[in-house]
């Protein structure tokens, strides 16, 4: 298990068939709210990829938002969700967050995850919204200097 920025073009579609194997044709998100103009290499968003058995499972984004950091598109394929792979897309965005002198995450959990989420130190923050047709939440986390 390992997870690594993209940094090539290849690395990116990977991703993104995971994103709409995940939201698109998993959980019924439609198509054209899951790509928006920050997925693209050198955009003011940072990709990453989690790797199970050196095979590409699952990924997530980091933008900056309003000064924050803002945790975006993790997802997993579904095989591989029982690995601890979601503690380390987070970790690893977190560490970039850091790494970027930010010293607040946030990100827009869906409400199922609302649990996996506080147990790696994220507060709620909001009432239920709708964001792209389901159910999320607001969730913020300070980042300590570790």
């Amino acid at each position: 298990m390992d997870s690594k920025r993209i940094t090539t073009e290849n690395d990116l579609k990977i991703a993104f068939h995971i994103r709409k194997e995940v939201f698109v044709e998993e959980q019924g998100f439609q198509l054209e709210s899951e790509f928006d103009a920050f997925d693209a290499l050198h955009a003011s968003s940072e990709h990453i990829l989690v790797y199970y058995n050196e095979k590409p499972v699952g990924t997530g984004r980091l933008r900056v938002v309003d000064g924050l950091g803002k945790l975006e598109r993790i997802c997993i394929l579904e095989p591989y969700r029982k690995f601890g792979l979601g503690k380390i897309i987070i970790k690893t965005l977190e560490k970039i967050a850091k790494e970027k002198e930010l010293s607040k995450v946030k990100l827009h959990g869906q409400t199922q995850a609302e649990g996996f989420y506080k147990k790696l130190g994220y507060q709620t923050s909001s009432d239920v919204f709708m964001e792209d047709g389901g159910p999320h939440l607001l969730m913020i986390k300070e980042l300590m200097n570790d």
